[in-house]
């Protein structure tokens, strides 16, 4: 039976007693950038010793801690009509889940390394099998390790190339500061090295005794390179490298040949790269070229030569570029894989005989091999209208096989091995779909809607066979349209509970995300940023056209950048929608990216603009930033979902925008928040903890579109 949505001014609640949605107190900040003056009624719910929560969570001031508890016990009663449903739906999606799960194991000299999960466990095991065969061992149970605690997540886990010993990392408060233990493989204990603070991704360097890892400042900004050597204390590690400017950020990694070490440092346009000999780990980094704005280059190594995936010039799209690896710099760069316009280049790995890469033209992904020695190529694709491709990777470098993912929104995924050499290919792992699926039930689309400027904006569309498209089915509407990530039309069991209840899901490949070249993720940033938006409005009015829905039967759902997008179309198109879904939204846009304080603020300037120094960026994000921007209206249904101890986008702004909307909507449909008070930006850690926040945002999904 379609539940009715509460009114929030209503007294009588379930259960008994009277409650009232939270009202935040109102204490007036105000500010003035560029002859703009503000005022702030919510400013207080930032913690001031924010720092600090994100790593002891307790520390958050009493007042902020009790508003974001009242909020989480109204959104409790608001939802208690649904409570069963959501139980039901947890137990499907998990259901679908084999839980006696594991990898395909990846081959590294005598043995193979891979993941399982035990039926039950939470979290997953690092087991390793000798090549020629032999029992398995399990490394490191991170189910062991996450006992007792309210949060656990194992973050980077890196055998050393003796395959002695293992470093891994860990996250115990959803901040994504990880620590860093160091186990004997032989013995399964774990050393005294500890070494907190860290991005939690350790490199070996060629002798197994020296780690190479991130270190986190106060900030939470990946700021320095320490060199770690196993069995001395922490507080000697040797700063390798370091970026005074806060507006780049740090990465370590290795080349698939494992000859260097590779540090990156970054922004969101701009990249630059130094190489550390592996066998030389105390060495000095040496400079690759110099960074230069909105350039952006990466870097693997095969035979004495880099191959450079890079925008340099005037290749929007990407290149492959050679270098000597004694003259590495620009002059010494020679075009291998020429620019060609409408084919992105996103990823290569070079092998000792084969350089593979990752492209995407015309929104469809492939793989391309190229043989080194003759430079013949070939190519690797599926015939779906809408499908997802990956390049896995692997630990060895002197190889024909190459291993990589597909799957759609109808098929499960699939690992297969491919010989380079001989093109044949093996399907080494299907997911399994324990509760049944049959990809014949389903139909998967790919359309192009028309945007306000006449682009033509890429919809992944699934569908059940027997669903009537006359305008009567809900829709789910998915977008993001950030960072140029695009979201890959690929299988999701837990999209199936609201398909096989009479959903049409879709996913709008909107600016922002590259889905279509670097100039679709050009044309929806900084300046251009509202055309992320437009977009997706320009998709829910398409669909309801093309009668795949009607306006008022879509339900949006975005998360972080895509929370954005989701704060931003309630303000512009609020009556498309019956309901919005915002997870971990980043919705105060300009007054983060007026803090520079803040984890993200300086290295997210390119993507949003600066408005601290631009009036003329001030003015366009002041212009759509969804906090902002609230006024009175009639908003639809909305439930924003937050983590305390998210560094990526603060628990605050979605605080703060829902107290914004519920004080100025002139309706009477739910706005709620829902705070993880033992997580940060991710939710829960936990495979089958994480489907409780899933199935309450299907169950809320569910219900504003009378599912329920």
């Amino acid at each position: 039976m379609t539940q009715r949505l509460r009114d929030e001014s209503a007294e009588a609640r379930p259960g008994g007693g009277a409650a009232r949605a939270p009202s935040a107190e109102k204490r007036p900040v105000t500010s003035t950038h560029f002859g703009v003056t503000r005022t702030d009624d919510y400013a207080w719910l930032r913690a001031d010793n924010w720092q600090q929560v994100m790593r002891e969570p307790a520390a958050l001031a009493p007042d902020i801690r009790a508003y974001l508890e009242q909020e989480n016990a109204w959104t409790e009663a608001s939802t208690a009509d649904v409570a069963g449903l959501k139980d039901r739906l947890v137990a499907e999606m998990r259901a679908r889940i084999k839980e006696d799960d594991s990898s395909v194991p990846s081959p590294d000299g005598l043995y193979a390394y891979g993941i399982r999960f035990a039926h039950g466990a939470e979290h997953p095991m690092l087991i390793r099998t000798a090549r020629d065969g032999g029992n398995e061992t399990v490394l490191l149970d991170a189910n062991a390790l996450a006992e007792g605690k309210a949060y656990f997540h194992l973050g980077g886990t890196s055998h050393s190339p003796d395959h002695r010993l293992l470093a891994w990392a860990s996250d115990e408060m959803g901040s994504e500061y990880f620590e860093i233990r160091i186990r004997d493989l032989e013995t399964g204990e774990d050393l005294p090295d500890r070494i907190p603070g860290t991005s939690g991704a350790p490199v070996w360097a060629a002798d197994s005794r020296t780690l190479l890892y991130v270190w986190l400042d106060a900030n939470h900004r990946p700021a320095k390179v320490f060199r770690h050597t196993v069995g001395t204390d922490p507080s000697e590690d040797v700063v390798v490298f370091e970026d005074a400017n806060p507006a780049y950020f740090l990465g370590v990694g290795k080349t698939q040949s494992d000859s260097f070490i590779v540090i990156d440092s970054h922004d969101h346009e701009t990249s630059e790269a130094h190489v550390l000999a592996a066998d030389d780990p105390a060495g000095t980094p040496r400079l690759v070229a110099p960074r230069r704005a909105a350039e952006k280059y990466d870097v693997d190594e095969s035979g004495g030569l880099f191959y450079i995936l890079t925008n340099a010039g005037d290749a929007e799209d990407f290149k492959i570029v050679t270098a000597p690896v004694a003259t590495p710099g620009r002059e010494h760069w020679r075009d291998l894989v020429p620019h060609q316009e409408g084919r992105l280049i996103l990823d290569h790995t070079s092998y000792r005989n084969w350089l593979t890469r990752l492209e995407r033209e015309g929104g469809l992904p492939r793989i391309v091999i190229r043989n080194l020695a003759t430079g013949a190529e070939h190519r690797i694709d599926f015939d779906e209208e809408a499908y997802s491709l990956g390049m896995m990777g692997g630990y060895e470098f002197d190889t024909d096989a190459l291993r990589f993912t597909y799957s759609s929104m109808t098929t499960p995924a699939r690992v297969y091995d491919y010989d380079m050499a001989t093109r044949q290919r093996v399907l080494r792992k299907e997911d399994e779909v324990p509760s049944g699926h049959d990809p014949a039930d389903y139909v998967t689309r790919r359309l192009f809607a028309t945007a306000d400027d006449g682009e033509l904006v890429p919809v992944s569309l699934l569908y059940r066979k027997d669903v009537a498209l006359d305008g009567s089915a809900p829709l789910l509407l998915y977008g993001y349209g950030a960072y140029g990530i695009t979201i890959p039309a690929s299988f999701s069991t837990g999209r199936l509970s609201l398909v096989d209840r009479g959903f049409v899901y879709a996913i709008a490949h909107i600016r922002g995300g590259k889905d279509k070249g670097f100039h679709w993720y050009a044309d929806g940033r900084r300046e251009k940023k509202v055309n992320t938006f437009t977009d997706f409005v320009a998709v829910a009015r398409f669909l309801a056209k093309e009668r795949y829905t009607s306006a008022g039967k879509i339900v949006g759902w975005g998360g972080s950048a895509g929370g954005l997008l989701i704060g931003a179309v309630a303000n512009m198109a609020p009556e498309l929608f019956a309901g919005l879904i915002a997870e971990v939204p980043f919705v105060d846009v300009l007054d983060t990216m007026l803090d520079d304080t803040l984890p993200l603020t300086p290295p997210e300037w390119p993507e949003w603009g600066n408005p601290i120094v631009s009036e003329a960026d001030f003015r366009t994000i002041l212009g759509y930033s969804p906090y902002d921007n609230v006024t009175a209206r009639s908003y639809p249904a909305i439930l924003a979902m937050a983590g305390l101890t998210d560094p990526r986008v603060t628990y605050w702004e979605p605080a703060k925008w829902v107290a914004k909307l519920r004080a100025h909507t002139t309706g009477d449909r739910p706005i709620l928040l829902r705070t993880n008070l033992d997580a940060g930006h991710g939710g829960a850690a936990g495979r089958f903890d994480r489907l409780q926040e899933s199935a309450f945002a299907t169950a809320f999904a569910l219900k504003v579109a009378g599912k329920a």
